[in-house]
């Protein structure tokens, strides 16, 4: 075994829930690991509905970078696999997972792709908020015993990466993006923006 690996699993064994572990805690873990994620759709359709149209440019923008940071997540395994805590008998698994490679981690890269979207691009209060929740779900889920520390790190490289590839892309075809998605929108939800329910 490598020093580097060495260390990512004796760093996964700190932070992970050892047997005996109070239930409230396991159960904070949970909904931080497992349920958290769902802010991340809510954050960027309030940016949209609500926001101006820099701010729905950011919203497509962050969603896109999300998408094909995942996207790259499953090339990964095809190429190198790590099997998770459970499947080496390390630690403790306190939520049941599929056996299927743990680098990097999925929820970790949509916040970091998100967080990193918003920071770099100007909403700096609400990028530093998105990441320090992504934060909060890498020890989530390694304190659950699906991740090691390592693939949360992954995680934010490959975030970091799709930003960078999506930035430039962005530059030249975002504005038309974010023109014929607001006009499809503004006629789907003309009912609400004549309301004042939406922004228009």
């Amino acid at each position: 075994m490598n020093k580097l690996e060495a260390l990512n699993q004796s760093t996964f064994l700190q932070i992970n829930g050892p047997v005996g572990t109070t239930a409230w805690v396991v159960n904070v873990a949970v909904v931080t690991g497992d349920y958290l994620i769902y802010l991340i759709p809510v954050l960027l359709l309030t940016l949209w509905l609500w926001g101006d149209s820099t701010r729905r440019h950011l919203a497509i923008k962050a969603c896109l970078v999300a998408m094909v940071g995942v996207g790259i997540n499953q090339v990964i395994p095809l190429i190198w696999q790590h099997p998770r805590p459970f499947m080496v008998g390390l630690g403790h698994a306190w939520i049941p997972h599929a056996a299927d490679s743990s680098f990097p981690s999925d929820h970790v890269t949509v916040f970091a792709g998100v967080g990193l979207t918003l920071l770099f691009d100007g909403l700096l209060g609400l990028g530093l908020i998105t990441l320090a929740a992504g934060l909060c779900v890498a020890w989530a889920r390694i304190f659950l015993g699906v991740h090691f520390p390592l693939d949360m790190l992954g995680a934010v490289g490959v975030a970091a990466f799709s930003n960078a590839i999506v930035s430039p892309l962005w530059r030249r075809a975002g504005s038309a993006i974010t023109s014929v998605a607001q006009g499809l929108y503004r006629m789907a939800f003309a009912r609400a923006i004549s309301t004042g329910w939406v922004r228009r």
